[in-house]
């Protein structure tokens, strides 16, 4: 009880300590670094971006992640087996769900497709071999109704966001710049325009 209890708290630990180094690496100078060269390596180099230095911090920071949640998976297993460590539907069918059911390229995703993919094992795991085809099923309907998931699906629908990433430019009215006297509200602004 103590063991399961000490993965648990590292576990937690874990999530938490990888979702700030995610999030502060995003909001930094970092983040726009990489939004530059997802659009287009030569221009991002071209106005002054180390590509090869930003993809190395975050290649050794995904490295370092995947490291420490494997350590963490073999400490709870107890045995190690090829089957076990590197089998398909563990490891790639279960977490591709988790991505799309949650929402690709939002860091709320993986955390809502997890909790739904736990759900969903729960209702259907008496099922059988039906599982998996149940699974499936909700993955392609999803997709298709909601082709940003769930997390995209709350973002446009609701402006909801856990891990606020966007950057936005605030225009202020004309009629405050003309008049000098009258100062406009932080945030009052009549355009917003996303930049990532």
């Amino acid at each position: 009880m103590a063991r399961d209890n000490l993965i648990y708290w590292t576990g937690l630990g874990l999530i938490v300590a990888v979702f700030a180094v995610i999030y502060f690496t995003l909001r930094l100078r970092w983040g726009l670094a990489l939004t530059a060269i997802r659009d287009s390596e030569p221009a991002a180099e071209s106005v002054g971006v180390d590509n090869y230095r930003t993809k190395f911090l975050i290649y050794f920071l995904t490295a370092g992640a995947t490291g420490s949640v494997g350590a963490l998976i073999s400490l709870q297993k107890l045995r190690i087996s090829p089957d076990a460590a590197f089998s398909v539907n563990d490891w790639t069918a279960f977490v591709i769900f988790i991505v799309v059911i949650g929402g690709i390229g939002r860091m709320e995703g993986p955390l809502i497709g997890t909790i739904v993919f736990f759900l969903l094992r729960e209702f259907f795991a008496s099922l059988g071999p039906w599982y998996l085809m149940l699974l499936g099923a909700v993955a392609v309907v999803i997709t298709l109704t909601m082709p940003k998931g769930i997390a995209g699906l709350l973002a446009e629908r609701f402006d909801l966001q856990l891990f606020p990433l966007r950057r936005r430019v605030h225009f202020i009215e004309q009629d405050a710049l003309e008049q000098p006297g009258k100062r406009q509200k932080p945030g009052a602004s009549t355009h917003n325009t996303d930049l990532c």
